[in-house]
């Protein structure tokens, strides 16, 4: 004969951790369970005859139980039960996992490299030029998590990056003075406009394209127009690097601290990130001036003429209405997003026009 043991619910909880029941339980059950520390008074619970939902505190407070969690004996005896590795993970140091995690490599940049400047006798320019750095590194490692691709390295956009710096401090000042319509951001608006799109913007785009096409021609297979992107950004970055020394060594100079200061940062900040939105347009065409070598011609000019326009049109308003800048620079976010979704689409239309 079997004999089945019913199990009274009237007075029992059901435990909820993990989106997963346990149980049931009865309340002085659960009560011990509260003391030994296996349970916490804020975990889920419900009950097993009317369904209510609530925490184990609520459930054992209705039904008279006050349960205590006991200490662990002393202050001594605790700590060798928690155990030194959990203390101070040597081990886990030792093995040298941690060298896998990005993380640490981020803190360490951003935490930790204007603290390492200070060990060296470093001043004038360098200064500038440190800080100037720090900010940029940290939008490039932004746009590493963000835009990398299967085809992005490590030793290719540290190569890049100087190479943009190189051909800045070689020819920029010298392009500038050979563009004749540069000396139209003399002039008032709106007739400055033609000085910051043709003058400005155009040798300024020119100069962080150049490395792209030197990447493009020592490339040993096709470049992904997503690389080119990331690269165009790595570009951008390097150059707001030196733009964000000029102002701080010239316009910023001038300013009282106060304003100095709050320049330096606001400048810092933005230049990085402005230069490589409309660097990652930039890439975003010769990436595909690249794959599609029949629409060469137009897709190179596109790719200096968008963000020259954009860049231009930044540079007009930012002295004569700010709020169009902003206007204008989250167009240029807009843009690169956009292309970057539309980018199959445009694939897909060249594929159809061959065929």
């Amino acid at each position: 004969m079997l004999i089945f043991a019913i199990t009274n619910t009237d007075k029992m909880i059901y435990i909820i951790r993990n989106d997963r029941e346990y149980g049931p339980y009865t309340e002085d059950v659960v009560a011990k369970y509260v003391e030994d520390g296996k349970l916490l008074m804020h975990d889920k619970a419900r009950d097993a005859v009317s369904g209510e939902c609530g925490t184990v505190a609520r459930f054992l407070e209705l039904r008279g139980f006050r349960p205590e969690v006991r200490a662990h004996g002393t202050l001594r005896e605790q700590l060798r039960a928690i155990g030194t590795e959990f203390i101070f993970p040597r081990q886990s140091m030792i093995n040298r996992r941690w060298r896998d995690d990005t993380r640490l490599l981020i803190l360490a940049v951003v935490g930790l490299s204007l603290s390492v400047l200070l060990m060296f006798p470093i001043g004038g320019y360098l200064v500038f030029y440190a800080v100037s750095l720090y900010f940029a590194v940290i939008w490039g490692m932004f746009f590493y998590y963000f835009f990398r691709t299967r085809q992005v390295k490590i030793v290719t956009t540290a190569q890049l990056f100087f190479l943009t710096q190189l051909i800045v401090f070689l020819i920029f000042s010298g392009l500038n003075s050979l563009n004749f319509f540069y000396f139209f951001t003399k002039m008032p608006f709106p007739a400055s406009i033609i000085g910051y799109v043709l003058g400005v913007g155009v040798t300024e785009e020119f100069v962080k394209m150049l490395p792209l096409l030197v990447l493009v021609r020592r490339a040993k297979e096709p470049i992904l127009p997503q690389t080119l992107v990331y690269y165009g950004l790595m570009s951008g970055i390097a150059f707001g690097v030196f733009e964000g020394v000029q102002y701080q060594v010239t316009v910023n100079a001038q300013a009282d601290y106060t304003s100095a200061f709050f320049l330096n940062i606001a400048r810092l900040t933005s230049l990085p990130f402005l230069h490589a939105l409309w660097g990652g347009i930039c890439g975003y065409f010769v990436g595909f001036a690249n794959l599609y070598p029949r629409y060469k011609k137009s897709l190179y000019v596109l790719a200096l003429a968008i963000p020259a326009v954009l860049h231009g049109l930044y540079d007009t308003f930012a002295s004569v209405m700010y709020v169009v800048s902003l206007g204008i620079a989250f167009i240029s976010v807009l843009a690169l997003t956009t292309y970057l979704n539309k980018s199959n689409r445009f694939r897909e239309r060249s594929s159809r026009g061959s065929s």
